[in-house]
């Protein structure tokens, strides 16, 4: 079989940026925002009426997001292209109105009697999102008065929004001037360089594209310092209004998740750092190094004349469908649809932007994924983390809009799930010690991520977040706390680091997610536990379907009360997960003491 390694947008909206049925789509958003806006300002409404106007809210709010979503990808997919700019903008504003008549829900909501709510949710079509009102109505009694809210939703278009494109525009102006090991001098776009960086087998080519890497995000430093800046002051000042000082707690509510849960989580991953960090250097020892570098964590392991796996882009999905099979026929076959209908980007060319994602069509019930194949183990691995996410969203398409909007953390349960099939299928293929050796490598690239690199992204994010408050911070203050935050996270052990990843990770600049970091651990410690269960139980399918099914209806303490029976408040949970991943740190040491 033959599958394109580019997706197919026409589907979406034939003809790009000037396509006719997006220029009637969004016409179509525009008078359905200006009908809810009429709606939203009547002083008095019926509760047969709100419940009417809640069940229109949700539709254009589902049109808006299918815009946003084509927009997107039009960008990721050549982020030189000027003329998807002002469609951006344009979905940006669709979506501020959207924002501004949900707030006014809220709102209005919170000013119900407790009869007239519950009343409200009786309504036959309301019942099902019962969880996701009450947030609402209890969101709407902190907020400011609705022109103040306005205001501030206005501003975030040329503030947090605007900040948060412009790094799109900047990381397109970077590009990595670089000689290879043989002298040949080559131009790699940042998308490629980030690839090359942690992708690349050979240890010297790696070792000299550090100091590239990192010269290239120094020579605009300074914008990028305005930009993260700037951006986290739009974000402060929002809070502040709010009265909000604990630059925790949105992003806890927005994953629905206790403080206390997050704390367990760190407890957690501190006490269990030191089997990850002895691997890393029995890593490093098998690269010929004494210590490992940045540029050394997630690389592939080249043993002598063992070459590491690589697949073509056909071998992976045959790959991966094959072995979600194994597990859920129902994931097998949403790959092998994803695959046939060219939801799927992943060539490997210049102009695209860095990193991966899957983005859901809410109208249509489809996905769309973006990455950057280069043939790796951890390329295949990350087309199943996204193939995890599209399926997640596809058992929930039946359900309204609102019952739709599960959390990051969640969220990333779905995808690290559908990843660990893949990379326990790789490890058990291995047809000799070396190559077993190097596919559990592989492996251990979550787990560094997640209890390593993602807490280093957590330090710094909440240290600057801190620091913030009392005014900018310059690129070296910002270098130093990023290096302070790695140092840190990695007990000291590496021989270089990334002072400038606050520049070339884009996760600390995304608007709408606050905190694109904690998530990541959770959702891969949650998903553990569920791999487990699913090893063990019959008819696994169905609980785990229910399970995401109830992702946007209910905290994620009561989810995980609920379908697993657990505390996540409390360690154990958290480390019998971490068990999993000693036990595979074992069994790498064994085999290499071989080696």
């Amino acid at each position: 079989m033959t599958y394109s390694l580019n997706w197919d947008l026409d589907s979406i909206f034939s003809g790009g940026v000037h396509s006719p049925a997006l220029t009637k789509k969004i016409t179509t958003l525009l008078s359905e925002l200006t009908d809810l806006d009429q709606a939203a300002k009547a002083t008095e409404m019926p509760i047969a009426g709100l419940a009417d106007f809640i069940a229109q809210l949700q539709k254009t709010a589902a049109g808006v997001a299918q815009v946003s979503v084509f927009a997107t990808a039009l960008q990721s997919d050549d982020i030189t292209n000027e003329a998807v700019k002002p469609l951006l903008d344009q979905t940006q504003q669709l979506q501020v109105r959207v924002d501004t008549i949900q707030k006014g829900l809220q709102r209005r909501l919170s000013q119900l009697s407790e009869t007239d709510f519950h009343h409200l949710l009786e309504a036959p079509q309301l019942g099902v999102i019962a969880f996701n009102l009450t947030e609402m109505r209890q969101l709407g009694q902190t907020l400011l008065p609705a022109d103040q809210e306005h205001l501030i939703s206005q501003l975030n278009l040329d503030g947090l929004h605007a900040w948060s494109s412009h790094y799109d525009s900047l990381v397109s102006q970077v590009t990595v001037p670089f000689h290879r090991p043989d002298g040949t001098p080559i131009t790699l776009s940042a998308g490629q360089a980030d690839n090359q960086l942690l992708g690349n087998p050979d240890v010297a080519y790696r070792s000299e594209l550090l100091p590239a890497w990192e010269a290239a995000w120094t020579d605009k430093q300074a914008l990028f310092a305005d930009n993260l800046n700037h951006l986290a002051g739009s974000r402060l000042t929002d809070y502040a209004a709010h009265g909000i000082d604990d630059v925790l707690q949105q992003p806890l509510m927005l994953n629905r998740l206790s403080r206390k849960t997050l704390d367990t989580i760190w407890q957690v991953v501190t006490a269990h750092k030191q089997p990850l960090l002895a691997y890393l250097d029995r890593k490093a020892a098998l690269m010929g190094k004494s210590q490992a570098g940045w540029q050394d964590v997630e690389a592939p392991l080249h043993l002598g004349n063992q070459k590491p796996r690589q697949f073509t882009y056909d071998q992976a999905a045959t790959f991966i469908i094959k072995q979600f099979g194994a597990f859920s026929p129902k994931m097998a076959e949403l790959a092998k649809y994803a695959f046939d209908h060219h939801w799927i980007e992943a060539e490997d060319r210049p102009n695209k932007q860095p990193g991966g994602y899957m983005e859901s069509l809410p109208e249509t019930g489809e996905s769309r994924i973006f990455l950057t194949f280069t043939g790796s183990v951890n390329d295949a691995a990350t087309i199943a983390h996204e193939l995890g996410h599209a399926f997640h969203s596809r058992v929930m398409t039946d359900l309204p809009y609102f019952r739709q909007n599960y959390a990051m953390n969640v969220a990333e349960t779905a995808s690290t799930f559908a990843e660990m099939i893949v990379a326990d299928a790789n490890v058990a293929e291995a047809k000799t010690p070396a190559e077993k050796l190097m596919l559990l490598d592989a492996k251990m690239v979550n787990p560094l991520a997640m209890f390593l690199n993602i807490h280093a992204r957590y330090l710094f994010e909440t240290r600057f977040y801190e620091q913030r408050k009392q005014g900018v911070l310059t690129p070296s203050a910002l270098n130093t706390l990023m290096l302070q935050a790695q140092e840190e996270a990695f007990d000291h052990r590496l021989s270089s680091y990334s002072p400038h990843f606050w520049a070339s990770k884009g996760h600390f600049y995304i608007d709408d997610v606050p905190f694109y970091n904690f998530p990541y651990t959770f959702g891969y410690l949650f998903s553990l536990g569920l791999y487990a269960k699913a090893q063990t139980t019959k008819h696994f399918e169905s609980a785990y379907i229910a399970l995401l099914r109830d992702t946007a209806n209910m905290s994620t303490e009561a989810l995980a009360q609920k379908h697993l029976g657990v505390d996540l408040t409390q360690p154990e949970f958290w480390e019998a997960g971490t068990a999993l991943i000693e036990k595979d740190v074992a069994e790498f040491m064994r085999l290499s003491r071989d080696f």
